[in-house]
């Protein structure tokens, strides 16, 4: 069946199955691989993508449930004024170790921003929530969040 997404603001068109997981027809159909496959389980946020402006775990997210909602990706979201700021603040902090997971920290740290511009601990710890660092650079992460908000201690 042929499902048309609005992916970062571009409408895009894919000839899957309906139970078809985000994450793959993201990754393998149109060829987005910023997404990253990490549990399959919706448990570590390597695969977060905005839907709407709502982070979502793509592995677990049927395509035929986005419907005319909106996909960000993290190959949209820098074109966004808060996705910028994110963005510049991982690479100035040098948040990345391995990478693996920062797409998907990054997607969550903006969703966080939009809906929280000046998080407290508490915010970033609840939002942040559910995105697993193998590299364990949440220190890091939680000082871009804070510098990319104006918040820097």
């Amino acid at each position: 069946m042929a499902f048309t997404l609005t992916i970062n603001g571009e409408a895009r068109v894919a000839d899957v199955e309906g139970d078809t997981p985000l994450l793959w027809v993201l990754r393998d159909t149109l060829g987005l691989v910023g997404a990253k496959f990490g549990c399959g389980a919706a448990i570590c946020g390597a695969c977060t993508v905005h839907i709407d402006g709502v982070p979502v775990r793509s592995c677990v997210m049927p395509v035929r449930r986005v419907g005319t909602k909106a996909v960000t990706t993290i190959e949209g979201v820098g074109a966004t004024p808060v996705g910028a700021k994110v963005q510049e603040a991982w690479k100035t902090i040098d948040v990345p170790q391995c990478g693996y997971c920062q797409a998907g920290q990054i997607m969550s740290a903006t969703a966080l921003l939009n809906a929280t511009p000046r998080p407290t601990d508490d915010d970033i710890d609840a939002a942040m929530d559910g995105n697993l660092c193998r590299c364990t650079t949440y220190l890091r992460i939680r000082e871009a969040i804070k510098a990319a908000a104006g918040t820097e201690a």
